[in-house]
């Protein structure tokens, strides 16, 4: 797919027209330019040679879910002689490109350099992941997304996420390593996690939003997961988030207050600067409402096999 090297090296264009074509959240020229100054920039420091796959995740796969708090999800394997240190001298490069193309913005007070803390820690917000093969291929779960690995061990519902992320791929350049995925199993411990984690995200985003602005996209993320997490270890698929939304409302009895709380998600997600704390203070409810939705009627599958 990926039209990468010439004799003279990496190409100026990465990806053809026949490429956009196929993956329509190439067609959007920020996500382009970023994959492709991204891609160029590792030729340049480590050389194509070592770069073993770039995976291409999240919502921006689904051109229906891409909403104005996406970010562009690239999940980059490198080879196993590539060392830690070498790793975190890229790092500051790749956030660098993740502001020319507008995909992160630098803090610009003390609260706001703590929330990119947090993103950092938990992994959320992040437009680009870098590990080692042997790490993925082992599924270490902190490794591969470079969070805090207390907050992996007690909150992060690896599997459910792995599965996921999985699930709503394109490899972008490189091997397909993506066999893995037969190796994980999902089960109702994962889901306690996401409900934990959830709550924690949405709460804290209440929180943080009565001193600093801009905290809804988190809030946002938290509901998000919630029903990304609760569908998958239901029917065991990943697909856009408005069909998860149909079949969670049909699992509700169409219950209205479901309905209207999922169409305000929807609309916020495309017009994050709209607050309302009432809408704020009913998302921790409807996280639980989402999982519990999720593990009753898993139960209930269970139960009638």
């Amino acid at each position: 797919m990926v039209k990468s090297t010439t004799r003279k090296g990496i190409r100026r264009e990465i990806f053809s027209p026949e490429d956009i074509k196929k993956i329509p959240s190439l067609s959007n020229q920020r996500i382009l330019g970023y994959i492709n100054d991204l891609i160029r920039f590792l030729n340049k420091k480590i050389g194509l040679d070592n770069i073993k796959s770039i995976i291409l995740f999240g919502s921006i796969v689904n051109a229906n879910d891409v909403s104005k708090i996406s970010d562009c999800d690239l999940l980059i394997i490198l080879s196993d002689d590539i060392s830690d240190a070498k790793i975190n001298s890229l790092e500051k490069y790749f956030f660098e490109l993740e502001i020319k193309h507008k995909l992160n913005i630098k803090p610009n007070d003390f609260l706001g350099s703590i929330l990119k803390i947090i993103e950092k820690s938990t992994g959320m917000y992040v437009s680009h992941f870098v590990t080692r093969k042997s790490h993925w291929l082992a599924q270490k779960f902190a490794k591969v997304f470079r969070v805090n690995r207390i907050f992996a061990f007690l909150f992060a519902p690896r599997n459910i996420v792995l599965k996921n992320m999985i699930n709503s791929s394109i490899i972008l350049l490189g091997e397909d390593l993506r066999y893995i995925d037969d190796e994980i199993s999902i089960d109702s411990f994962g889901m306690i996690k996401s409900i934990i984690l959830n709550l924690v995200i949405s709460i804290f985003s209440i929180g943080f939003g009565l001193i600093y602005k801009n905290t809804l996209k988190y809030e946002l993320e938290a509901i998000k997961w919630s029903l990304k997490a609760s569908n998958f270890y239901l029917f065991n698929d990943s697909c856009e988030l408005n069909k998860i939304i149909k079949r969670f409302v049909k699992l509700s009895n169409k219950s209205n207050s479901l309905f209207s709380f999922f169409n305000r998600f929807i609309y916020l997600r495309n017009h994050p600067t709209k607050t309302s704390f009432g809408y704020s203070f009913l998302t921790p409810i409807n996280i639980l409402r989402i999982h519990n939705l999720g593990l009753s009627y898993k139960k209930l599958i269970k139960d009638k096999k």
